[in-house]
């Protein structure tokens, strides 16, 4: 079994989770912008062949730290390059990412190329040629946290170049994308019922294309004639051969039984040229029906009996279209799919939300994509509904007021998280009281956490509110409902609980400062990652160089990984749930520290302390507010916090630092009983710009010996 790494665009992580495994992967797993599987030669062989959303298909063949250029020059050279590639062949480097002692790519592509350039002419005299248009062999480097990922790109060549594309119209849609438009619409099951396609808007034609490759089994790589492991030295000829021939043995049965169901329009000549062009060298071109025809003229073309599918990509604005026309042309669009395709599903991208409201028609489910760099919004409709349109219930003034608060907090929020980097961030916290709840962004989900209500208000007015906020955040920020956990309080004796969680065992990977963090919405109250709490852990990144770090209360380790990417010497995380160290362990080993310097202990922190004998540079400690669990004595913050942090002082080295935080409210730190330590409130500094209508949502100290 062999590891391997499925890049693709951001969005479509899900998706090529469930392909992968179709084709036989093992062990797969999504992260940012790609997935994780492992498996033999034939699983990678099978990706690059079948996978209609992937965009590489990696093979990692070396890890080693890389925090400059010589280290990384050291550990490329010492790879063994004659097992992958002949000296006589010829080769190309891309590097992605950075670290502390390299910012540019090239600069780290270059270095690699050196230093196989430098192993073959010591090992052989001779040394291979760099050709980086379609070299024999294609080295991947991925600089992260000070680490270097060497590895193979299989696929050579991006896999969403099938070989068909002979020209595109000015705002060409990537075929990997378009085939998880399609997906996402729900076609592969459309099709087998019997129905067919439209794409009103097709200018070259690849949804069409892609359609009828999905419908006739094709192989989307079957007529490559490129791939990066075809000048491999490791590469198993007859294996692909194989899979070859299966593949083209499965286009020809799915081509004869293939119905010309596939009708493209555009008001443009010139790319319906581009797109019977395109169709003939994907060999379709006696399937597609393409015609010139303006949007105003749209119809259900007569031959499709069944319901079917509209899909297109109009254009919005970001390379083609002005906003007053494109308003006009997205009202036209919704006014025909009314009109003319009763009982058909429609699906619509767009990068502006506001142009699909100007639709007419309520989405039955949204997803996010992105096409290239610009983040867009995959609307899908069931006309079916939308031919005896009901409006929806309109929202009450308090909720327009929650509407355009949502939509001023997104709209200056999301740049200061681009800049961080964060994918996790308070959209919201109770800014209006009348809907008294916190809603944060995890990647493309949202978790919303409903505060108590004053016993003043009526519990089903509550209901009310909560479930206006939950519809507005969804259209605002474009997530769907199946990707919205709720945390509703219900009302007990002593005060307000939570309800009943869900138990479903979803991980998502997130990305913050640059690393990957598992969280999960739905089964705990508490998500993985306290988000109030992400300036502190870049401080904690900042002093952790070169030190020993003990991490008590480490909850799932975010602290931890942070430390270690700010080049902690080592560091010990203690925790008393298996479970929260269990999670820690797996986001060390996504970050690239499973290694033995990160030590994780099952342990009461008092406990722990007790019998510690080590001295540590960096301590953090960020307690419960209470706990009364059965495996240790009942803690309270306010009454043991000054025994917590005087036992942290016997541990800490000569010249060490604790930093000392909580979440309790009412907490006042008992400075006179701390006397033999200098002490410093540091808590403006730690918070977030998501959390500055809060400012106390927690407070930190930072504690060194007098």
């Amino acid at each position: 079994m062999r590891e391997f790494f499925a890049t693709c665009p951001k969005g479509l992580e899900y998706l090529l989770v469930e392909e992968l495994r179709g084709l036989g992967a093992a062990d797969v797993h999504e992260a940012l912008a790609g997935v994780h599987f492992r498996g033999p030669l034939e699983t990678a062989y099978r990706a690059c062949l079948w996978s209609r959303l992937a965009s590489r298909i990696l093979m990692p063949i070396a890890q080693f730290p890389a925090v400059d250029g010589d280290a990384l020059y050291q550990g490329a050279h010492a790879v063994d390059w004659s097992a992958h590639l002949d000296v006589d062949a010829s080769f190309a480097v891309d590097a992605v990412g950075g670290t502390a002692g390299i910012s540019h790519s090239q600069y780290a592509a270059l270095r690699v190329k050196d230093a196989i350039v430098d192993r073959f002419r010591a090992h052989t005299g001779k040394r291979p040629d760099v050709d980086t248009q379609r070299p024999a062999l294609r080295v991947n480097l991925v600089l992260r946290r000070d680490r270097a990922i060497l590895g193979i790109d299989l696929s050579g060549a991006p896999l969403h170049q099938r070989g068909y594309r002979q020209g595109t119209g000015p705002a060409p849609l990537k075929e990997n994308l378009a085939a998880a438009m399609l997906l996402r619409a729900g076609w592969p099951a459309i099709h087998a019922a019997g129905g067919g396609l439209v794409d009103p808007l097709c200018g070259s034609g690849t949804l069409l294309i892609e359609a009828a490759l999905m419908a006739a089994d094709v192989a989307p790589a079957l007529r490559r004639e490129y791939f990066g492991f075809l000048g491999w030295l490791g590469h198993d000829a007859a294996l692909w051969k194989m899979l070859h021939d299966e593949a083209a043995a499965r286009a020809r049965t799915g081509l004869q039984a293939l119905r010309p169901v596939f009708f493209g329009f555009d008001h443009d000549p010139a790319v319906l040229n581009e797109a019977r062009r395109n169709a003939q060298a994907a060999q379709l071109s006696g399937f597609l029906h393409l015609g010139r025809q303006s949007l105003e003229h749209l119809h259900r073309p007569h031959e499709l009996e069944a319901p079917g599918l509209v899909i297109c990509n109009p254009p919005y604005g970001e390379r083609m279209g002005a906003a007053p026309e494109l308003a006009a042309l997205y009202r036209t669009l919704g006014n025909r799919l009314r009109a003319e395709f009763p009982g058909w599903r429609a699906s619509v991208i767009t990068g502006d939300p506001e142009l699909g409201h100007a639709l007419g028609l309520r989405a039955q489910k949204t997803y996010r994509l992105y096409n290239g760099a610009i983040e867009c919004v995959l609307l899908n409709f069931d006309l079916a509904a939308a031919a005896t349109p009901r409006a929806p219930k309109p929202l009450s003034p308090g909720a327009e007021m929650l509407r355009n608060r949502l939509q001023k907090n997104w709209r200056h929020g999301r740049k200061r998280a681009e800049r961080e980097p964060t994918e996790c961030w308070r959209v919201y916290d109770a800014d209006l009281p009348e809907y008294a709840a916190a809603i944060d962004l995890y990647r493309d989900h949202l978790h919303v956490q409903e505060y108590q209500a004053p016993a003043s208000v009526d519990e089903q007015l509550a209901r009310t509110r909560l479930r206006e906020l939950v519809r507005v955040a969804g259209e605002v920020l474009g997530v769907p409902r199946e990707r919205i956990a709720v945390k509703t309080r219900r009302r007990g004796k002593g005060g307000g609980t939570y309800g009943r969680l869900d138990a479903r065992g979803e991980f998502l990977e997130v990305g913050e400062g640059g690393l990957v963090f598992l969280v999960n919405l739905w089964d705990y109250l508490d998500t993985g990652l306290f988000l109030d709490h992400r300036p502190l852990r870049a401080r904690i990144r900042e002093l952790a160089r070169g030190k020993r770090l003990l991490n008590l209360f480490c909850y799932t380790g975010s602290v931890t990984v942070y430390a270690a990417a700010g080049g902690a010497a080592e560091t010990v995380s203690v925790d008393l749930s298996p479970t929260y160290l269990d999670w820690a362990a797996r986001n060390l080993e996504r970050n690239g520290f499973g290694d033995g310097r990160h030590r994780l202990i099952r342990a009461d922190a008092f406990e722990f302390l007790q019998r510690d004998t080590a001295r540590h540079d960096l301590i953090f400690v960020d307690p419960p507010t209470f706990s009364n669990s059965k495996r240790a004595a009942d803690f309270d913050v306010q009454r043991d916090h000054v025994r917590l942090l005087d036992l942290c002082g016997e541990r800490l080295a000569p010249g060490g630092l604790i930093v000392f935080s909580n979440n309790f409210r009412r907490f006042k730190l008992d400075e006179a009983a701390l006397a033999g330590f200098a002490i410093r409130d540091i808590t403006p500094a730690t918070i977030g710009f998501d959390f500055a209508r809060q400012p106390r949502i927690h407070r930190v100290w930072e504690l060194r010996r007098s």
